[in-house]
């Protein structure tokens, strides 16, 4: 069995993590095969490769002399990968000889895509039926503002009214753990809420992407279907329209989600309608958490606490909001500082469970979107300021409050002493007063002290 742990980091792990019935339906689908062989890594590509046209299982010993001493822990890793995928099959016999051999529906597959070559899950529109294409600068442009205006419905209810309508679904998933709703009050941002916004783009969009497939079932969507669309959509080409009459009823609604995303732009037709993948849906087979594209940093921090922005986007000042006084705000630059003040706040928003973990949040969000100019500088951000944000969330932790009870009047030195051992042996104690016979017990174990005591009088 494979060493290493599934753990739903990307979009790969998503399908490994996958019920094998279900992942096997997959490799029915050629184009599964190709995006799952792009996805591994280049030891595993060669294994693949190597064992492509071979019919028999070959044993792990000659796998092993395929490489070297010193490449054995990367051997390992590409092995696991291809066991967790399903795409090698493991066999152990009496003889305890482990041998691996390719999964016959991922092998045909693959031999025919080698041989005859791979064919596009659906062909573009001719341009005299699509009129007015965007060019992939706009529709960039296009992506960046969908996702601006699907963040600021987490962030500002005043600031989503402004925004188009999303859809009910793709709604309940995005706000599924990031908004605390409590009766007759605003929702309010959790802590992983607040993590979520102070993440880049890539693993903000896994994150949803994640949910939108884990909870797929709910909506009556087979959870394999919906990874086999996705995962054809990054087959298409970035630009190209597409027909919506091609697609089944549950592609048509998936497609409206994604665009609510910025992964597709829809348009309409006189008679026709189709849509227009972007650079974020055609990039998922290879990795949404993918971070090595970082977008271009804005922020300036300087030694007296003061924040400069170089941003236009009203997204980048509301996160900025959630932590630091926003002064004002021109055209092309948003002013402010980092208060003691605003920090507390954060803390306070529902962000209470771990403000250890926010502070590093905070901090690294700063000096992951430094600007250019301060991002050659190390430190990004200045020591004072990094330094007093950890005093200022150690300050909150100073004292830590405890619910708890005094009792007194005891009948008897016997009773008094019995209790503080009751108290002690449940981990209930916190103070005692022997010659005046006080004791203080924590909240949680009140009820059974009293209990205790009645127990005692009798």
């Amino acid at each position: 069995m494979p060493q290493v742990k599934i753990i739903a980091k990307n979009f790969m792990d998503m399908v490994a993590s996958l019920p094998a019935i279900k992942l096997d339906r997959l490799y029915d689908n050629a184009f599964i095969c190709e995006a799952i062989l792009r996805s591994l890594p280049p030891l595993a590509k060669k294994y693949v490769l190597q064992m492509l046209y071979i019919e028999v299982p070959v044993t792990a010993k000659s796998m092993e002399e395929w490489v070297l001493a010193d490449g054995f822990s990367k051997h390992r890793v590409a092995v696991d990968r291809l066991i967790q995928l399903r795409v090698f099959t493991e066999t152990v016999d009496r003889k305890k000889e482990t041998t691996y051999r390719l999964h016959p529906t991922f092998q045909i597959n693959l031999q025919k895509h080698i041989v005859y070559g791979g064919v596009l899950p659906r062909e573009p529109m001719p341009s005299g039926v699509t009129v007015r294409l965007p060019s992939l600068e706009d529709l960039d442009t296009y992506a960046h503002k969908q996702w601006e205006s699907f963040l600021l419905h987490l962030i500002s209810s005043s600031e989503a009214e402004k925004t188009k309508n999303i859809s009910s679904s793709m709604m309940k998933i995005f706000q599924r753990g990031l908004l605390s709703h409590r009766d007759k009050e605003a929702p309010m941002l959790t802590e992983s809420g607040f993590q979520f916004l102070l993440m880049d783009t890539n693993a903000q969009l896994w994150y949803i992407i994640r949910e939108y497939i884990t909870n797929s079932e709910e909506r009556g969507v087979d959870s394999a279907d919906l990874i086999s669309f996705l995962l054809e959509l990054s087959f298409h080409v970035t630009g190209e329209a597409y027909n919506m009459n091609t697609l089944t009823d549950i592609q048509m609604n998936t497609v409206k989600d994604l665009a609510d995303l910025g992964l597709a732009k829809l348009q309409q037709g006189r008679k026709e309608s189709w849509f227009i993948p972007t650079k974020l849906a055609t990039n998922l087979s290879i990795s949404l958490s993918d971070t090595s594209s970082r977008n271009q940093g804005y922020v300036v921090v300087e030694t007296n606490f003061r924040m400069y922005a170089y941003s236009t986007s009203q997204l980048h000042c509301e996160i900025l909001r959630l932590f630091a006084r926003i002064e004002y705000q021109l055209p092309n630059l948003i002013v402010g500082s980092i208060t003691k003040e605003n920090l507390y706040k954060a803390f306070q928003n529902g962000i209470t469970s771990d403000q250890a973990n926010v502070t590093l949040q905070i901090i690294s969000f700063l000096q992951q979107n430094a600007h250019p100019r301060v991002a050659e500088k190390l430190p990004t951000v200045p020591e004072n300021v990094t330094d007093q944000i950890r005093l200022w969330e150690s300050d909150l932790n100073r004292v830590d409050m405890i619910a708890a009870h005094l009792i007194d009047e005891f009948p008897s030195k016997e009773v008094f002493e019995a209790a503080c051992d009751f108290a002690r042996e449940y981990e209930g104690w916190l103070w005692e007063d022997s010659d005046k016979m006080r004791l203080v017990v924590k909240g949680d174990i009140f009820t059974h002290m009293k209990e205790f005591l009645r127990s005692q009088r009798q």
